[in-house]
């Protein structure tokens, strides 16, 4: 008759510790990362206040007597438009 072996579990494996140096380092480079991430795309790239794209994106709609099926459209040519305005 075969016997049976309980397998045990297995340990966690040992965190590494890091010197004052590396842990420093590694502050940095989180705060740098958060800094970066906290700016806003649209300020970064210039374009314009969303409700300027919304009062002209919603011109377009009416010029086209309010036919539906268009909002994305619109919305990406007002966007086009300011931007071009802007430069």
């Amino acid at each position: 008759m075969a016997e049976k072996v309980k397998k045990s579990k297995t340990t966690a494996k040992p965190v590494a510790i890091m010197d004052a140096a590396a842990t420093k380092t590694a502050a940095k480079t989180r705060k740098a990362a958060v800094k970066k991430e906290s700016v806003p795309v649209a300020v970064a790239v210039g374009m314009p206040a969303r409700e300027e794209i919304e009062q002209l994106a919603r011109s377009y709609w009416a010029s086209r007597g309010y036919q539906d099926g268009f909002a994305e459209q619109d919305w990406l040519r007002a966007e086009e438009e300011l931007r071009k305005k802007a430069s």
